[in-house]
């Protein structure tokens, strides 16, 4: 047996509020669930995407229905969002407009766009086309 595909993605950040304002303002992704201090819930495609408070998950949540056993990292992770070709180029110009810096725009050799820019914990995001692994 082999999984089946990725279900959910982390992220770790410094900065909750931060981080809400920044995926929520300039990715326009609205969390579906959430916990003060601790996490933020997203929907992307058929996937979840998390944000956890490092520091808060290395530690049990009190009082939570179902005890998750505790987690967490530091430094700067990466995510890959799925985008076309067309939608790329549209990212890029609204991050630029936002004042977020594009730290590397190409094409991949084997071919496809992908961009490269921060969040503001740091954290390496990417859009990318699907054909840069040969998918589609």
């Amino acid at each position: 047996m082999t999984p089946a595909g990725i279900l959910e993605s982390v992220l770790y950040v410094d900065d909750l509020e931060a981080a809400r304002m920044f995926y929520g303002d300039v990715l326009g992704m609205i969390p579906f669930a959430e916990a003060k201090g601790r996490h933020l819930f997203y929907r992307c495609g058929e996937q979840v995407f998390l944000l956890f408070n490092a520091d808060a998950t290395r530690v049990p949540a009190v009082g939570a229905a179902i005890t998750v056993p505790t987690h967490g990292a530091t430094g700067q992770g990466h995510l890959c969002f799925r985008a076309s070709e067309e939608e790329i180029g549209l990212w890029r110009n609204t991050l630029v407009s936002r004042g977020i810096e594009i730290e590397a725009d190409f094409e991949w050799p084997q071919g496809g766009r992908s961009i490269y820019f921060r969040d503001p914990s740091g954290n390496s995001l990417e859009f990318a086309e699907p054909r840069i692994w040969g998918l589609q």
